[in-house]
């Protein structure tokens, strides 16, 4: 049976053939992928997204495909994901989330995020999620904070080319007992 999580709007499940045209296209736009190093193909994109659902198998959590309830649309992937070996820093698991930019400024990657993190406090039992972005990710951080996380470490990502204005990175990370808080207060304030 897949693994489903459900928000007051959003669907977050596993992935779909049908997913994989929209999430191509999402590798395509210029502004969705600013903050990555590049563009992706379409098979980039492919071997991506069944790379994403393949973590529920090997892990029992991964990055689920994200759907307005409302409407089916697809509108990216929010989820978890072991943070790479390769990065410096404590290892441990990491939230993650790419929206198409129709779903942007909506709330959405905060609402879905929070959502992955209580089930990674909840049914994981994690003491801590960690999330990792270029510093200049204005808006990941922005969500970042939203969630409740701190700000730990920058650092310098090895797989960036020396130069590069995306290579400075950042780690935020929250324990279970601050997103705990961070829920409660978003509840009375949401």
């Amino acid at each position: 049976m897949p693994l489903e999580i459900r928000t007051l709007r959003l669907l977050l499940r596993r992935w779909r053939e049908s997913d994989l045209a929209p999430f191509a296209a999402m590798g395509q736009d210029p502004e969705v992928m600013r903050y990555f190093p590049a563009l992706l193909a379409r098979t980039e994109s492919d071997a991506l997204a069944a790379r994403a659902d393949r973590l529920f198998d090997t892990h029992g959590y991964g990055l689920w495909a994200l759907e307005k309830r409302s409407t089916g649309d697809f509108l990216g992937f929010t989820g978890l994901a072991p943070v790479p070996a390769f990065l410096p820093g404590p290892g441990g698991i990491e939230v993650g989330w790419r929206l198409s930019r129709a779903s942007w400024g909506q709330g959405y990657a905060t609402e879905a995020a929070r959502a992955a993190l209580d089930f990674a406090f909840g049914r994981l039992e994690l003491e801590q999620v960690h999330a990792i972005t270029a510093v200049i990710n204005e808006p990941s951080r922005a969500v970042m904070e939203r969630l409740g996380m701190t700000a730990t470490a920058e650092f310098q990502h090895p797989k960036i080319p020396v130069g590069s204005p995306l290579r400075v990175h950042i780690r935020y990370s929250i324990s279970r007992a601050a997103a705990a808080q961070a829920s409660a207060a978003a509840d009375l304030t949401g």
